[in-house]
This record gives structure tokens, sequence and C-alpha cells, in this order.
């Protein structure tokens, strides 16, 4: 059942065990059956959710292995159906993994997921990404913030940045036309301390669009007024 995601993770460095191609299973069967009730995704096809959810997903590992050191914190921004950030914690269980996002219903599959995975150190939380980077807990506490198709890289940059330690790094899947939005993202990006951006493409088999992955460093300390409150970023984006 796992030949296609066993086959393509391990073509691109990730050899999964058997345990962990067994929480990958139990995690499309509860994604399909939760999906019957809520809306999380509108990829149900057992071959899809292998390639256009599970190693899209894990495609950042591939592409930016060097920046999740052992132990360290991450923290999903929109994590919709657990998109990257569980299926990064599977391949990687001693990562310290938050899964945030604002649909309560989404959370209460997260929580489940989380538990019928058997995953420890690993939190979801039903919150905004502009009411995490204010608080204490979350504020700067992060070496990676994700999102995947959540929102255009200004926004995206005030969502994210905030959470992420200075020397960390933001990182945002996109798909492979990415130059324009980070043009529009330049001035959130230096304002809100991060650096240049680097962009790393990858493909996902049997789709002909190519994706990417863009890296964004944290030099310096996000200035106490950002991020603005919440529903501000979407509304008037820092461009």
């Amino acid at each position: 059942m796992q030949a296609i995601l066993r086959t393509e993770a391990e073509q691109r460095g990730l050899r999964l065990s058997e345990a962990q191609l067994a929480q990958f299973e139990t995690y499309t069967t509860e994604l399909v059956e939760w999906n019957s009730r809520f809306n999380l995704t509108r990829i149900t096809d057992y071959d899809a959710v292998q390639t256009q959810h599970f190693l899209d997903s894990l495609a950042v590992l591939v592409g930016a292995a060097d920046l999740f050191p052992p132990g360290g914190r991450v923290i999903d921004v929109g994590s919709g159906a657990g998109l990257p950030g569980l299926a990064l914690k599977i391949v990687r269980p001693d990562l310290r993994v938050t899964l945030a996002d604002a649909v309560g219903k989404k959370v209460q599959f997260l929580a489940h997921l989380v538990q019928r995975l058997g995953l420890t150190e690993t939190t979801a939380i039903h919150a905004r990404a502009e009411e995490l980077g204010r608080a204490r807990a979350h504020r700067a506490a992060y070496d990676v913030a994700l999102a995947r198709a959540v929102a255009d890289l200004a926004v995206l940059a005030e969502y994210l940045l905030p959470l992420v330690r200075v020397d960390g790094t933001a990182i945002a899947q996109k798909g492979a036309r990415v130059e324009e939005e980070i043009a529009r993202a330049a001035k959130a990006i230096r304002i809100l301390g991060g650096g240049p951006p680097r962009i790393t493409p990858y493909r996902l088999p049997g789709l002909d669009e190519a994706r990417s992955l863009v890296l964004i460093p944290k030099l310096r300390p996000t200035p106490p007024a950002y991020p603005r409150r919440p529903g501000v970023p979407s509304q008037t984006p820092l461009t």
C-alpha cells in the first residue's frame, strides 16, 4: 500500500521504517474518515495523498534538513490537516512540534491524530498566527516556522517571522513562480527582521509543475509593533 511513499522518499534520501510507514497509513485512513465530516482537504485519493500531501510535506526535510537541529522547536502555522508539521514529526520524532490553526474543527482533528499516532512533544493549538506572535510562550521561540498553502508571502512573513528566534528560519511552501511574491514581500521581510530569501525548487511525481521552498533567515529581532492585530496583515500587507 505504501509503495509510492516508500520508493519516492528513498529516492530523496529519506528511509522510512515500517513503523513510520504504518503511521502514514493510519494518517491516511483518519484523514479520509474525518474529511467526510469536516472539510479538511480536497485531496482524498490514496495515491494523491501519498504524493501531494506526504511527499510534498517531506520536501521540507529534503530541501532544508540542515535547518532542523536535533530536538528543535517547529511550528506549523495554518496546519489544517497537519501538513507539513505532522509528516515531519513522523519522520523526525526528535522534533518538538506545535500545530496551530484558527479553525477549531481542524484543531480537534489534529489533537485526535496526535493521540492516535502516539506522538509525543506534539501540541495542537487553536489560535491565529498574529496572537501567537505576541504571546510570550511563542514569540521568537522556534527554530523553524512553516506554512503550506496559507497566504501570499508578504502576509506569511508577518505570520511566521515573529515566531522564529534570531538565526532560525521561516519556510513557506510555494509554487514554481515565486519571484513576484518575493519582490512584493521584500519590505515586510526587512521590517520583520528577515534576510534575503533563498529558493529551493523541487518536483512531485506525476505533477508537471515544479514547486518551491522559500527559506527566509531571521537575522534580527522582530520589532515590538509586529505582528499587528488579527486580520490586519491579510487586509493590509507590508508591501
